[in-house]
């Protein structure tokens, strides 16, 4: 049996990091046999972050090297795609994790309204009188990434503006067929979904969690993969 570690759940979620989710779907839908296990403590993992899957052989770590072990085991997650369906697939994969990650980073941890939520959620465990001093030492290079990425450069009306063409062109996708490839889900929903979920469920109300909440294509789509694709 698989072990995924993983970091805990939280805000209805199976886990508090989107890559974390999108391990949980490839697992889930690999048919391999598999538990999870919970840190809050990516240190010691191979690249010092997590997702991480155990095997017999070798801690397999990211999530993108997740999928490729599982198909390696035998795993499609693109059953009956075309070459073209597999590459517009990839772009969507790419432009989930290269870019709304960094939105979703920033409205966790970049907005004063939702950082002591996060703070309180993922280290919970550090001593009270520490906690806030620690913390804050652990968010400062978070908020210097977000700057170097660009993403913290932008006003918020500019920010949504790039989002929202994003979000268009997934509406675009989602009009057509009840998931992004078609009648079943395939990779790109494992990595769209997960993240727009992260976005909804942002513990606070944000300009971006308020614009996925009111969608009724998005939110739908969201509640057909929890649906489809049900993790423990």
């Amino acid at each position: 049996m698989y072990t995924l570690l993983t970091y805990p759940s939280g805000f209805g979620s199976f886990s508090l990091s989107p890559f974390c989710v999108k391990a949980a779907y490839l697992l889930a839908l690999s048919g391999q046999p598999w538990k999870r296990q919970d840190t809050l403590d990516p240190r010691k993992m191979p690249h010092s972050k997590l997702p991480v899957l155990r095997t017999k052989e070798r801690m397999v770590s990211d999530s993108d090297s997740i999928r490729l072990f599982l198909e390696s085991q035998g795993a499609d997650f693109d059953p009956g795609l075309s070459d073209m369906q597999k590459a517009q697939s990839q772009a969507l994969i790419r432009m989930a994790e290269d870019s709304w990650y960094f939105h979703l980073v920033l409205d966790r941890w970049g907005n004063d309204d939702v950082w002591p939520i996060i703070r309180e959620t993922f280290f919970g465990q550090i001593p009270a009188l520490l906690r806030r001093p620690i913390t804050n030492n652990i968010r400062k290079p978070v908020l210097k990434g977000l700057n170097a990425q660009g993403i913290s450069r932008f006003s918020e009306s500019e920010r949504m503006q790039r989002i929202e063409r994003d979000l268009q062109a997934l509406n675009t996708y989602l009009l057509q067929s009840p998931f992004l490839m078609g009648d079943q889900p395939t990779a790109a929903d494992l990595s769209v979904a997960p993240m727009l979920a992260g976005m909804r469920k942002t513990p606070e109300q944000t300009p971006l969690s308020c614009r996925i909440r009111k969608d009724k294509v998005l939110t739908d789509y969201l509640d057909r993969i929890e649906q489809a694709i049900p993790l423990p």
